[in-house]
This record gives C-alpha cells, structure tokens and sequence, in this order.
C-alpha cells in the first residue's frame, strides 16, 4: 500500500544495487538508481510507480496477491518490472553519453485528502531543484492489445479534482421530522442536482466526467440525521472547463443546502493538473518505437489520473500506454480480475530503451522543430528532432 512499499523497495534495491547507484529511502519508501553512460551529456527520469490498490485480488491463479484486500490492480509491478529490465539493459550495455536517473515511486494511488507519492519525491532532496531532458513512463492498459504501445498526441491522463460535501442538519426522533432539519434527505437532493447541473453545464465537445463515490450519514433508522457526507471526483481536460464545472459544483451544493435550511462544508482535494505530452517526445516515439514494436496514435484521451503529471515540474514529459491484453480478454483497471500478457514486459522494456537511448543520443530535443511532425511522418519526425 501507499509509502509502507518497504518489501518492494528492498527488493528492487538488492536487484539494483550491482548494476547502478541505490539511493533508498526517497520520500519514505521510494528508490532513485542512477546509470551512468561513458561520457557526461543529457539526462533522462524513467519513472515507476510502486503501491498496490486497496481492492481484494480476484484472480485464482499462482501469482495472486497474498495480502488481503490490496492486489496490483493498476499494473504497478508490471511498471516496476519493466523499468527495472530497462535498468539492467543500460547498465549492461551503456550509452555513449549521458545519465539515466530511475524512480521508484511510492503512493501513486491516491485517497481523498491524503498525499500524492509524486510531491512527496519533489520534495525529496534526492530530485529537488533536478532538471532532465526527458521524464518517461508507461502504464498497463487493458483496452490495447499485448505487443502494442499507445502514444496520446497531448494529454495522456486527465486532470483530477476530487471533493467532499458535508451537509449539516438538525436531529430529531423519526417521529417528530420537523424539529429536525433532515441531512440525509438534503444530500440526496445536492446529488441528484450535481449530476444533473454538471450535464447541463458542459458543452458536447468538452470530455467531462463526473462521480459521487461514496455517501454516509445518520446515526439511527428512528432518528433525522444530523449529518451526511459524500465525496466524488471531477474529471477534465481543459483548463476553462475545469474551473467552470468546479464553480458550478460548488455552487449548486451550497444553494441546495441552504434552500433547506441546512449548512454545508465544502471542500476540494487531490487537485491534479493533466498528464502532458511533450510534442517533440510524442514525435520521436512514432519514429523510434515502429521499429520494435506496434504503436497506436491514440487520438481521444482517457478521463482517468496519474500524479505523473506533477513529474513534468523535471523536464519535457512523455507517458505511454502498455497493452497488455492477451488472447484470455482482459479486465479493467481498479479492478480485483485486472491481470495482463506477462508477454507485455518485453514490449515494455523495449519501448522504453528505445525512447531512453534515443533521448540520450540527442534526438529527444524539445526544439519548436520536432513539434510540428505528423505521428505518420516518421523520416520528418526524425529530421526534427536531430536523430
């Protein structure tokens, strides 16, 4: 689980240690090895990130968790798996010139109001005040098929905003509701209107999602509740968008509220900017990877959130998609039955040194040249960026 990936983290070093230089201890739980190529020059982050997820492992197969109600249902210890075969391959053979920084990063996943891995490791004085010329990672995902690899154009994860209503009432015995002032009854009404005005207030073209994933409240079946709470999350891509439905959220919640007589505490957390594709990266991916392995122009970004995004604060950023599923079908992420073609870790692995040894040779620049390459323009997309 989140920044207790202690097991994990001895692990990797004892794997690492021979290869590259282990600093331990990163933000707690996290781990930086560095590899050094046979001259000084450019530099690249390879990221992976570490938790498991807090659901039960579904699966009844050998490699199922052992530990109760937490399983790798996000594909962290595929991440892990791939950046350390990446590791290995550098160290074995290392580039003419320049560094490879690699994190393991602890507590990507992220419960409302608690700590993002990813600015605990900006803090650390490990990374603090570092700067790359390319930050990579990749992530398993199921809807892509194994042996491929998806590059988004721009936006790779969607921003994340994620919020908590408590609505404050008045408590009274069931038989005697109007001494009360009913919280349950009036959070009932701000989650109807939410999703409603949330619908009503994005426009066709404006990717948008919008959830209420928990609610609790009350006390006793004979009593008015006091109290109820519900927390949810808000998904964007534009930055207009996202500060218009943020108002619109708040401020139906707090009308609602108060035309039942009835208080309210709002507040917003796990605030998220998106995932971002630096366009002279994205480039350069669909020139290199064709040769090792299959990419997919992925041309709609997803709604979901990686805190990967607080990563680009380093250097020009470039997040791929993984596919990992195999002729059994796959399942989503988040879920107890997420499992992937173990065949995905060569993709990986190989993906990702190809990016990395590319970057290394000059030709991951972030020059205004690369940014206008077409994704099928690959001999114009290396020209661009000095391959």
């Amino acid at each position: 689980m989140r920044f207790t990936e202690r097991q994990t983290a001895a692990i990797l070093a004892d794997r690492l240690a021979p290869i590259a230089r282990i600093r331990s201890g990163v933000a707690g739980t996290g781990l930086v090895a560095e590899i050094e190529g046979h001259a000084p020059g450019l530099s690249v982050l390879l990221r992976a990130d570490m938790d498991a997820y807090p659901v039960q492992d579904a699966k009844e197969v050998p490699w199922a968790s052992g530990n109760p109600g937490v399983c790798h249902a996000c594909g962290h210890d595929v991440h892990m798996t791939v950046v350390s075969g990446v590791a290995a391959r550098l160290a074995a053979d290392p580039p003419a010139r320049g560094s490879v920084t690699v994190l393991f990063q602890p507590a990507e996943e992220i419960p409302f109001g608690e700590d993002s891995g990813a600015a605990a490791v900006l803090a650390d004085e490990a990374l603090r005040g570092r700067r790359f010329d390319a930050v990579l990672g990749l992530h398993c995902w199921p809807d892509l098929p194994v042996g491929a690899v998806g590059v988004d154009r721009e936006t790779a994860m969607a921003a994340k905003d994620a919020f908590r209503i408590e609505v404050l009432g008045r408590a009274a015995h069931a038989a005697t509701p109007a001494l009360g002032r009913d919280a349950i009854l009036g959070l009932a009404g701000v989650v109807s209107l939410l999703h409603a005005g949330v619908a009503r207030s994005r426009n066709p073209h404006e990717l948008v999602a919008f959830n209420i994933g928990t609610i609790a409240g009350g006390a006793s079946q004979s009593q008015v509740a006091e109290r109820a709470e519900a927390t949810g999350t808000l998904r964007t891509h534009d930055e207009a968008t996202r500060g218009r439905l943020k108002e619109v959220i708040e401020r139906i919640a707090r009308q609602q509220a108060a035309a039942l007589d009835l208080g309210l505490r709002f507040t917003w957390a796990n605030e998220m900017p998106p995932v971002r594709n630096a366009a002279p990266l994205v480039a350069l991916a669909h020139a290199e990877l064709p040769g090792v392995v299959s990419v997919a122009d992925l041309t709609e970004p997803p709604l979901t959130t990686d805190d990967f995004a607080l990563l680009g604060a380093l250097g020009p950023s470039l997040y791929v998609k993984l596919g990992v599923t195999g002729e059994r079908g796959g399942a989503p992420l988040h879920s107890g039955a997420f499992d992937v073609d173990e065949r995905c870790i060569a993709v990986g692995v190989a993906a990702l040194e190809r990016l990395t040894r590319s970057v290394l040779a000059g030709a991951g620049a972030t020059g205004a040249g690369a940014a206008g390459a077409a994704p099928g323009d690959h001999a114009a997309a290396v020209e661009a960026v000095g391959a």
